[in-house]
């Protein structure tokens, strides 16, 4: 019997709501990347300088990202969410007035700390109104949102040539703040149904824990370390493509810089998109009749996604590279639509946004650590090509740890 005083908004208006913020969570962070040239001749910055600008973003982001989950499970899912969009959407439009360098260092800071916030609340959301039948799928779509953000990202280059770099920042961020405003007419924490509060309370979990109770009990299961490896492993692979893939496909196929960029993201963003549509669908109708359904789903995603990696990376023949690049985003969608679901088979969905915020931090680190080596190992004269193979091999193994994951079948 459902709890009287709850009142349930439509489970998809919630994804299609949250999709919009999804699209500008990427795209306001990453416009700045397609602004390059206006951005440095105005402030005569040094490489060094710009790319400066999205490492403290990363810093900051991965460092708060447990924080802002935490803050959602204790507190309001639907708050978190809200106070997420305002705050980074203002810094958007303040990043469109800024008048020094140091002046967008901190706005890209504050940009971190705010969009850190919103992607584990989003999902524990998401996940509180969708239970197993459409958990994956409505996971998936959501996350399309973000595909969508960065696929847009290069819009910024177009804005900068018509109208100044600064008017797509004033622009979107404006956007931004009044779309915030909708969200808190349109979203509702969830609330549990009497079966689902009897459950809870039978799994003996402690409420109100502490930050550093809450880590002690996640790292106190197998499965939430074997995911952790996991995840650590894909946020590296992830970063490698995403930082020097476009150097890669220019330097394999003799690319202009224009063709390996677009290149790099657009061929994986459409196996992405494809990916998080059709890996939901097999992934909610497979867990209703196993427990793993989901994990599986996952498994065989990058059991084809990264040896198609390992091909990426061997070929001289770009046709092959493009059919790799959109199996991988294939596989990726797969992973994007079910992890979070996954999540809720491990921890309890009361701490769900915590544990994945931690692991958004952990990816994050390790993800930058790794652009960065990648560029060393680059400096040393081994060949990106070596790199991706390299990914491709320690994907492959890191996928199969999940074949030791053990899950709950849980209605939260």
């Amino acid at each position: 019997m459902k709890n009287k005083s709850a009142v349930t908004p439509n489970p998809w208006i919630i994804v299609a709501v949250l999709w919009v913020v999804a699209f500008l969570n990427y795209l306001d962070r990453i416009l700045i990347t397609s602004m390059r040239d206006p951005i440095v001749n105005e402030f005569s910055l040094t490489d060094a300088q710009f790319g400066l600008l999205t490492s403290v973003f990363l810093w900051s982001y991965g460092f708060l990202s447990p924080l802002g989950g935490y803050l959602a499970d204790r507190y309001s899912r639907k708050k978190v969410i809200v106070f997420s969009v305002f705050v980074w959407s203002a810094v958007t439009l303040w990043t469109g007035f800024t008048r020094t360098y140091e002046e967008m260092i901190w706005a890209r800071i504050l940009m971190g700390v705010s969009e850190a916030c919103y992607i584990p609340a989003a999902l524990a959301l998401i996940t509180d109104y969708h239970k197993g039948r459409t958990r994956s799928l409505a996971t998936g779509l959501h996350m399309s949102g973000l595909y969508a953000g960065l696929a847009m990202g290069g819009i910024g280059g177009f804005i900068a040539e018509l109208w100044g770099w600064r008017y797509g920042f004033q622009v979107f961020g404006s956007f931004g703040v009044l779309y915030s405003v909708l969200l808190l007419y349109v979203l509702k924490d969830y609330k549990n149904t009497d079966e689902e509060v009897a459950e809870a309370e039978k799994s003996g979990v402690e409420l109100n824990m502490s930050l550093p109770q809450t880590f002690k009990t996640l790292f106190s299961k197998a499965a939430y370390l074997i995911l952790l490896v996991y995840f650590c492993v894909l946020g590296m692979v992830n970063w490698l493509i995403n930082g020097w893939l476009p150097t890669f496909l220019k330097e394999q196929f003799n690319l202009n810089l224009g063709e390996a960029g677009m290149s790099a993201t657009g061929y994986i963003q459409i196996g992405s998109f494809f990916g998080v549509v059709l890996g939901g669908l097999w992934a909610d109708r497979w867990a209703r009749s196993n427990i793993k359904g989901r994990v599986y789903v996952v498994i065989i995603g990058f059991s084809i996604g990264a040896p198609v990696l390992f091909l990426m990376s061997s070929t001289a023949v770009f046709g092959i590279a493009i059919l790799a690049m959109i199996i991988f985003g294939l596989a990726r969608g797969f992973n994007d639509a079910n992890l979070m679901p996954i999540m809720r088979q491990i921890v309890d969905g009361r701490y769900s946004a915590t544990a994945y915020g931690f692991l958004n931090f952990l990816s994050t680190i390790v993800g930058g650590v790794m652009v960065y080596v990648g560029g060393a190992l680059k400096d040393a004269d081994v060949g990106l090509a070596v790199v991706y193979q390299a990914c491709a091999v320690i994907m492959i193994l890191a996928t199969f740890t999940l074949f030791g994951l053990k899950l709950k079948n849980n209605r939260t």
